[in-house]
């Protein structure tokens, strides 16, 4: 299987969303519309693996990738499933790295699940959307899926603050975006030391307790996706470019925002030279254990 070679890439996004199948007879339609309209791109492009892989590839970028399991709140397995990305992905190792994402909802047969694509496809770590999933991050009922997470060295990517999915609609889709305050994973950094958490998004309006855990949790990141940088709070720019130079990380939350647009806004903040290979590239590299990352590793401003 091909590795990520960090020395011939320019960035790693650890965020994108794979909304495609090529296998699946059919798709979910609903929520695509929407979230276009939000991000203002008019209808929502879908990807699968394969057109993911070729995406990322011709810019010289690697790209963590997964789709969002939903089933309690809306019925329906996720399409593509998680085996379908993790089998595909491993064909394009050289620029994807595979997350499954388990509603906690499901159970001992999550539980199962993540223990079986961890251990026979190679999952590096499992996304959740606690306002999709109707969840507290530190709901019990999520405990036995840290703890396979936490025995197989998987990360835990998890979106914080507000969602655009379900934005505008009546009701806001049922989202309740008190799921999403970042305050929950504390407990869970606290609960499971040795579990690596990536804290989803600029966490809006809860900025300030995304940066105050990852600056107190070891093993607590945070992610850039789903903003434009140029929307990025001042407290924000300067803790990622100061005291979280080595724990915030490039996402963009692909397709609703591209690589370009959202570099071409990165460029414009102010923050040291030094340390944007950090967040582009070495920061991600080091997390998932790959060659060339420990090159750089204690460099930055």
């Amino acid at each position: 299987m091909a590795v990520i070679d960090v020395s011939s890439i320019t960035a790693f996004d650890v965020h994108t969303h794979v909304h495609k199948s090529v296998r699946a007879e059919h798709e979910p339609a609903g929520g695509r519309e929407e979230m276009g309209e939000y991000f203002r791109i008019g209808k929502m492009p879908r990807y699968s693996v394969p057109e993911l892989a070729d995406y990322y590839r011709q810019r010289n970028m690697a790209a963590v990738t997964f789709t969002v399991d939903s089933f309690s709140q809306s019925g329906e397995d996720p399409v593509p499933d998680n085996f379908e990305i993790a089998e595909l992905a491993a064909e394009h190792a050289d620029v994807l790295i595979p997350f499954a994402s388990i509603d906690p909802h499901r159970g001992k047969a999550g539980v199962a699940q993540v223990r079986r694509l961890a251990t026979e496809l190679g999952i590096r770590g499992v996304k959740f959307h606690p306002g999709a999933q109707a969840f507290y991050p530190n709901d019990r009922m999520a405990y036995p899926l840290y703890e396979v997470m936490q025995e197989h060295q998987l990360v835990g990517l998890f979106h914080t603050g507000q969602t655009g999915v379900g934005a505008g609609t009546r009701g806001g889709g049922g989202i309740r975006l008190k799921y999403m305050n970042p305050l929950y994973l504390d407990d869970v950094a606290v609960d499971f030391p040795d579990l690596d958490i990536i804290a989803a998004h600029p966490s809006f309006p809860f900025q300030d307790i995304a940066l105050s855990i990852a600056t107190h949790k070891p093993r607590v990141y945070i992610d850039l996706s789903g903003w434009s940088p140029k929307y990025f709070s001042p407290q924000l720019v300067q803790y990622a470019g100061s005291l979280l130079r080595h724990k915030v990380l490039f996402g963009t939350d692909f397709p609703v925002i591209t690589p370009e647009r959202w570099i071409t806004d990165f460029e414009n903040l102010s923050i040291k030279p030094e340390v944007r290979p950090l967040i582009m590239k070495e920061n991600a590299a080091r997390l998932f254990g790959l060659t060339n990352a420990a090159d750089s590793a204690g460099q930055g401003g």
